[in-house]
């Protein structure tokens, strides 16, 4: 359904390894921007709207599971 959530980035911050480097973080980032605006570009504009809410809503499902593992209070 949301081809955003396949790229590299999300591969990244959904592993628990530590073995990351910042190039690797780096590029996978502009990948994913690069990814974020050919999405974009597309002409339907509720297909664009479901997948970049669709996105919005896994990243913010990761940083609260980020905050729980780190024993921080989820606002």
């Amino acid at each position: 359904m949301n081809d955003l959530i396949k790229t590299e980035f999300f591969v990244l911050i959904t592993e628990s390894s530590q073995e990351i480097t910042n190039e690797e973080m780096q590029s996978a980032y502009g990948s994913f921007i690069q990814h974020v605006e050919v999405v974009s570009s597309e002409n339907d504009y509720t297909a664009i709207y479901r997948n970049l809410s669709y996105t919005r809503i896994e990243l913010l499902f990761l940083s609260t599971q980020n905050q729980y593992e780190q024993g921080k209070k989820c606002a």
